[in-house]
């Protein structure tokens, strides 16, 4: 009887020990439950942090941006956008002075879309001849960044080799201008002189200055 009861005891014992554990185990589970949940606000946190993160950086960004449109603001093209070959009177006018070892002729660009426009650059310019166009060179010169009000004017200077062989030469029979930035061109009538030297290529090119390289008194 002592041997039975030593025996149930044994087994409550064991009973309560395996209750003890799965509670044990339970409350661990229970316990880890919360602490997962807690990992995954975390990460979820951490997701919609970078994701404020992100807008954040966006705004940033954004005011960079601003910051750097103020600082271009302080330019002399703050805002202005460039200038449209419709929204340009294009003239073309003979500037040679006497005495000078080339022709020059100055083409202007008169503008008159109402809000401001840059031109920045060198124009686009051709020579039609009897034997072709004939694509004038860059002069190297500076080029900065121009802006025009409604109504106001810039020039450029086109620089050209003048016909003293007593040759006939070859006949320029028009001007073709591209405006800076834009791909619609502008022909007009040639002013200067009507013919330009028989070379072999050697001789001095026809070239063209940036905006602004013409003025009163010729082109530069």
């Amino acid at each position: 009887m002592r041997v039975r009861k030593l025996t149930f005891t044994a087994l409550l014992v064991a009973a309560g020990l395996s209750l003890t554990a799965c509670n044990g185990d339970d409350g661990t589970a229970q316990g880890d439950g919360p602490a997962a949940s807690s990992a995954s606000s975390a990460s979820s946190g951490s997701s919609s942090g970078g994701g404020a993160g992100s807008g954040s950086s966006d705004r940033g960004a954004g005011e960079g941006s601003g910051g750097q449109e103020t600082a271009a603001g302080s330019g002399s093209d703050a805002g202005a956008g460039r200038c449209r070959t419709g929204e340009l009177e294009v003239t073309a006018t003979d500037a040679t002075i006497d005495g000078d070892p080339e022709g020059s002729v100055a083409v202007t660009f008169k503008y008159g879309g109402g809000r401001d426009c840059a031109l920045a650059g060198y124009a686009g310019v051709d020579l039609k001849t009897d034997e072709g166009e004939l694509s004038a060179e860059r002069s190297g010169q500076k080029a900065d960044s121009i802006v025009l009000k409604d109504g106001e004017s810039v020039s450029f200077g086109i620089t050209y080799p003048l016909n003293d062989t007593g040759g006939s030469g070859v006949g320029i029979t028009g001007l073709v201008v591209t405006p800076p930035d834009e791909t619609k061109s502008v022909t007009l009538a040639w002013p200067g002189a009507a013919t330009l030297p028989v070379t072999d290529g050697t001789g001095t090119p026809v070239r063209v200055g940036p905006m602004g390289s013409a003025g009163q008194g010729g082109a530069s």
